[in-house]
């Protein structure tokens, strides 16, 4: 295997990923997308890794971050489709105006 092909893989989706949060500031799924994007190849760095050095300790850390990502998940979408429900919109620009 050729680790430097999947680190520039790497490199290329987490671009992506950032790119796209940044750039979109309007719609609250992209965004959340765009980060799982980002979630998925830091995992992709962490597998890449353990099986350059042989061992298991980064497939378990790749694991627990897709764990920690499928909870992410959960609360963003749930916070989602609570926003949409209040709003009739998910433009995040108006986020800000909820009070609590």
């Amino acid at each position: 295997m050729n680790s430097a092909l999947f680190l520039c893989t790497v490199v290329v989706l987490f671009g992506m990923g950032a790119l796209g949060t940044f750039l979109n500031r309007r719609n609250f799924l992209i965004m959340l997308l765009c980060i799982e994007v980002m979630l998925l190849s830091v995992n992709l760095v962490f597998l890449t890794g353990s099986v350059t050095v042989d061992d298991l300790n980064g497939q378990l850390l790749a694991l627990w971050v897709l764990t920690a990502a499928a909870a992410e998940t959960a609360l963003g979408l749930a916070l989602c489709v609570l926003y949409f429900r209040l709003r009739s919109t998910l433009d995040v620009e108006l986020i800000s105006l909820m009070k609590g």
